[in-house]
């Protein structure tokens, strides 16, 4: 069992400037939810960030609302929070593949995404992933969405030259010095 076994874990990430964090959790199992979020804002404050908290109906839907978040609003970090656990039909690998893809794929797109939806067989695994006092996954998911939003904020000004950039930064118009049109 992982109890047995020990981890490197990262020092905390520290920022310049304030990070605000949206954790999306899907209460489906109130308690193991609960705990998952009493992790993630413990370790959020413990690294000087503020967090707010939005609630979807289930897993599938974590990755919409962050999507959302992300498009209208001023997020710099997100924390999915949910469980599934395993039952009589293949709906639960649909459900954690389908989440799990989608956070992917939104995280490859430049996204900082803690992913702490718990994909398991029993209730118990779940409860004891949950527990802060435990193996604490809710505080994974936040310490890696940092971690994320660390590194975005470190290269975030860097440009190696390379891809599509707006026209006002390739060609100046026909004009003065500063680009502005002379008649």
């Amino acid at each position: 069992m992982a109890k047995t076994e020990t981890h490197y874990i990262l020092p905390r990430p520290s920022f310049d400037k304030p990070a605000k964090v949206l954790i999306v959790v899907a209460p489906y199992y109130r308690d193991i939810a609960d705990n998952l979020v009493a992790g993630a804002t413990a370790e959020i404050e413990a690294c000087g960030a503020t967090w707010e908290l939005v609630e979807v109906p289930g897993a599938l839907e974590i990755p919409t609302a962050i999507t959302i978040a992300d498009r209208r609003s001023n997020f710099d970090a997100f924390v999915a929070l949910g469980c599934v656990i395993r039952g009589e039909t293949t709906h639960y690998d649909t459900v954690c593949n389908d989440s799990s893809r989608a956070l992917q794929m939104m995280g490859l797109q430049g996204l900082c995404i803690g992913n702490g939806i718990l994909t398991v067989e029993t209730r118990m695994q779940a409860e004891v992933r949950a527990d802060p006092g435990e193996m604490n996954k809710g505080a994974g998911a936040a310490v890696a969405a940092l971690h994320l939003l660390a590194l975005s904020r470190k290269w975030g000004g860097q440009s190696k030259g390379i891809g599509f950039k707006p026209m006002s930064e390739t060609i100046r118009l026909a004009g003065d010095n500063d680009g502005n049109p002379t008649a």
